[in-house]
């Protein structure tokens, strides 16, 4: 087989798999855009049977900004999502560092267990943190459930592995010398790390950076169990916008879109630095 068919047949499987991951997407803006009653009779597809028969209209945009909440959700998503992104960053880096260019016993031990931890589903640990918040404030009067901090502490203790294997990878590119020539000079690891290491290693970051973002920031699970609703996140309030019977998909829909961009602006902010960031340290 040819380059050029290689390339032609790469090019449509990647075309046919972009169209049915984006697919539900454009249904859902679809619906956003259409009027209430056409939404709940019949299904955004109906555009293609009936392109001439349809309304419509920005009331569910309208509808889902006026809602009660919607602004003080935004910012307990930001509350919640900014320091559940900086706090395993910071000290994901600071173990990478260690497993990169320090050397101690049971090193790759501890590092393949910490990678173990992978595989480990949040879902299985939820009673078990929670007791253990609960257990916390008992013994030291300070509530940690129904906080902003039991959040951080749930999403950056999950993020840890990964954050740490994919700073890893990426500081193993960092050539050696560099940092024995760094040493030679009189510079400690701490100023190692944080003026010739961190620098270099931005790429990692971002790319870290941005899954994180978008995983806190679509949760519902941790922020709705150890948050509550005291605090409620953006994702619980698009759920409020449901009605009882099922009713408003359509105002769901386009506060999804309202939702939607603070994730696009994060990703299109950083994509440079994300492909060289995830494939730093895959070939050698």
């Amino acid at each position: 087989m040819s380059k050029k068919k290689r390339y032609i047949g790469t090019t449509i499987t990647l075309s046919v798999l972009a169209f049915i991951w984006l697919l539900p997407t454009f249904g859902l803006l679809i619906t956003s855009f259409r009027e209430g009653s056409q939404a709940q009779i019949t299904g955004w597809w109906d555009i293609f049977a009936h392109p001439f028969n349809q309304n419509w209209t920005l009331i569910a945009f309208d509808q889902a900004l006026n809602k009660k909440g919607l602004a003080a959700s935004f910012i307990s998503s930001f509350a919640v999502t900014i320091p559940a992104t900086v706090l395993p960053l910071l000290f994901a880096a600071y173990a990478a560092y260690g497993f990169t260019f320090l050397r101690f016993k049971g090193r790759e031990f501890l590092f393949s267990a910490i990678i173990g931890l992978l595989v480990i589903p949040i879902e299985a640990a939820l009673v078990p943190v929670l007791k253990m918040f609960l257990s916390f404030e008992k013994h030291t009067g300070i509530a940690l459930s129904g906080q902003y901090a039991a959040a951080w502490f749930v999403h950056s203790a999950f993020a840890m592995p990964l954050a740490i294997y994919i700073m890893r990878n990426y500081m193993m590119t960092i050539p050696t010398a560099l940092i024995e020539a760094a040493r030679i000079d009189g510079a400690e690891d701490y100023k190692i790390f944080w003026r010739l290491v961190l620098p270099i290693s931005v790429p990692a970051l971002a790319s870290f950076a941005i899954f994180q973002f978008l995983w806190v920031w679509n949760d519902y699970l941790i922020a709705f169990v150890f948050v509550g609703n005291d605090h409620p996140v953006l994702t619980y309030t698009l759920l409020s916008m449901l009605g009882q019977y099922g009713e408003g998909w359509q105002v769901v829909a386009a506060g999804s879109f309202i939702s939607l961009s603070v994730p696009l602006f994060i990703f299109f902010s950083l994509q440079r630095y994300f492909v060289r960031g995830l494939t730093a340290g895959a070939v050698k």
